[in-house]
């Protein structure tokens, strides 16, 4: 029986320190309030085609922007719905909010489009006049950003703040004049866009069609490209586009969002077979973020309906910080008196609930750093709440191990007896919140679904310390080591019998 009893420790002892490397090795993964990033509201918007909001409208604008999240390299990130047309995107540790906004307020419908014949003169002039416009759009906005930035850095006198809202304009302009100027020359690109689209032909191609598509740079300039590759049928599409324009000095129009981007012509020396082989590159005045968001907007896919940023919330480390502080503060000293009550009032069992207490904390938090849980303030709560309840398990123990020896059993059997009629119910609570967690888990939304997650995981592990890491200890004591064999030291005030240890 010791022999068991030393191999079922040894068994703890190594979960103990196995859990001591995966902390170590892994990093604990952080929500968006305790790590800080940005929250955004999408608006879902109706269209034409259609003038009402399903469900499975809803849910089909919700998968690809999740897509366009997880194409931007963020962890731990969340997409909910909101009432029957919005949606919440958190994204934590993202401080770039501008280029969330971008990446997932597009629709990215990319179109092929085969330019008129007879239109291309027409197209040079409109074309000229549209890189005009957005020549005066850059030096418009550059110095609106200079003459804000200027006017801060001059008045100096806004206090700092960790979290942050702005609507989905963006930065206002730094004059009522210049805002009008920057409006006025946004919809003289619109009517330029909408007069260079009528010069081409309906799309065939869109990217729909698409298998992949990623960024790269051209050559040693500053300019990016993005490489584009079709499946089957748009490889047909494409070649048959590009056969049909070679050499006659048309181009075929790449319009993203009915934007004219680009407009490559085709040699002549494609006039039979077309460009085959199942791709294309989309080349225009990118730089290197503008490559790589359109890369992850056309390989998330193009949105059902439109959305509108409606709101940007960022939440700034230094608040998460705080938080995080702060819920330690509470975790640990929760935690330390605890322990403390446990050892004032149960003497030798409440220091073995105590070394098992510990080894449960250890192992849960390697639980949720292995499986990935990313952890809140109501993920914290459910691991403190976790907590309490483990304590539970050996208090439901230890009373029923006194029960047995005011009944004049030995120290032995009523350890025994203890575990044995406590564990029903240890087994029915914990069956019932765990219940209680899948309901709130299936049922449920974002940080709730974090709550529930944390605390099924600390009772699953709870219920192990509690029956095997506690009983083992207790056993190992009572078996092999009689210095500890003592009536008083498990149940102070009944009076030592030695021939009932």
């Amino acid at each position: 029986m010791i022999g068991k009893q030393r191999w079922l420790l040894a068994l703890i002892l190594g979960l103990a320190l196995a859990s001591m490397v995966i902390l170590h090795q892994i990093p604990t993964r952080l929500g968006l309030d305790l790590r800080g990033g940005t929250q955004l509201t999408l608006l879902v918007q109706t269209t034409e085609e259609i003038p009402e909001i399903t469900s499975q409208d809803l849910e089909a604008v919700q998968r690809v922007i999740s897509k366009r999240v997880n194409e931007l390299g963020v962890s731990e990130t969340s997409v909910q719905q909101l009432g029957q047309n919005q949606l919440l995107v958190q994204l934590p540790g993202v401080s770039d909010a501008d280029q969330a906004r971008r990446v997932l307020g597009e629709t990215a419908r990319l179109e092929f489009r085969a330019q008129k014949p007879g239109t291309e003169q027409q197209f040079a002039i409109e074309n000229q006049i549209l890189q005009q416009h957005r020549l005066e759009l850059v030096t418009l906005q550059s110095r609106a950003d200079t003459e804000t930035a200027e006017e801060a850095s001059a008045s100096n006198t806004a206090p700092e703040s960790d979290a942050s809202e702005t609507n989905a304009s963006g930065a206002e302009a730094s004059s009522p004049e210049q805002g009008a100027a920057i409006e006025a020359v946004q919809q003289a690109i619109q009517q330029s866009n909408e007069a260079i689209s009528g010069l081409f032909a309906p799309a065939d191609l869109t990217g729909q069609s698409l298998t992949d598509a990623f960024a790269r740079p051209m050559g040693n300039t500053n300019r990016w490209e993005v490489v584009i590759e079709f499946n089957g049928e748009g490889s047909a599409l494409f070649a048959a586009i590009s056969r049909d324009i070679a050499g006659t000095g048309r181009s075929i129009g790449i319009f993203l969002d009915d934007r004219l981007i680009s407009s490559p012509t085709v040699d002549v020396q494609y006039a039979e077979t077309g460009i085959t082989g199942g791709g294309a590159v989309v080349s225009g005045s990118f730089d290197a973020e503008g490559a790589s968001d359109l890369a992850i907007q056309l390989r998330g896919g193009a949105l059902l309906l439109p959305v509108e940023v409606v709101e940007i919330r960022t939440v700034g480390p230094t608040l998460g910080r705080d938080s995080i502080q702060r819920s330690l503060y509470a975790a640990i000293a929760g935690l330390v008196l605890v322990l403390i009550f446990m050892v004032a009032y149960y003497r030798l069992p409440g220091v073995l609930a105590d070394i098992s207490l510990v080894v449960y904390a250890l192992l849960t938090w390697a639980a949720f750093n292995l499986l990935g849980v990313t952890l809140t303030l109501p993920g914290i709560a459910g691991f403190i709440l976790s907590i309490g309840m483990a304590v539970d398990a050996n208090v439901l123990i230890f009373e029923r191990t006194r029960e047995e020896l005011r009944a004049g059993k030995t120290l032995y059997r009523s350890v025994e007896s203890g575990f044995y009629r406590a564990f029903s119910g240890i087994l029915d609570s914990n069956v019932t919140t765990l219940i209680a967690c899948a309901a709130l888990f299936w049922l449920g939304a974002g940080l709730v679904k974090g709550f529930a997650l944390t605390l099924a995981i600390g009772v699953m592990i709870s219920m192990f310390t509690a029956i095997t890491c506690s009983r083992t200890l207790m056993m190992f004591v009572v078996l092999g080591m009689p210095q500890f064999r003592k009536t008083e030291l498990f149940c102070p005030g009944l009076p030592q019998d030695p021939s009932k240890s």
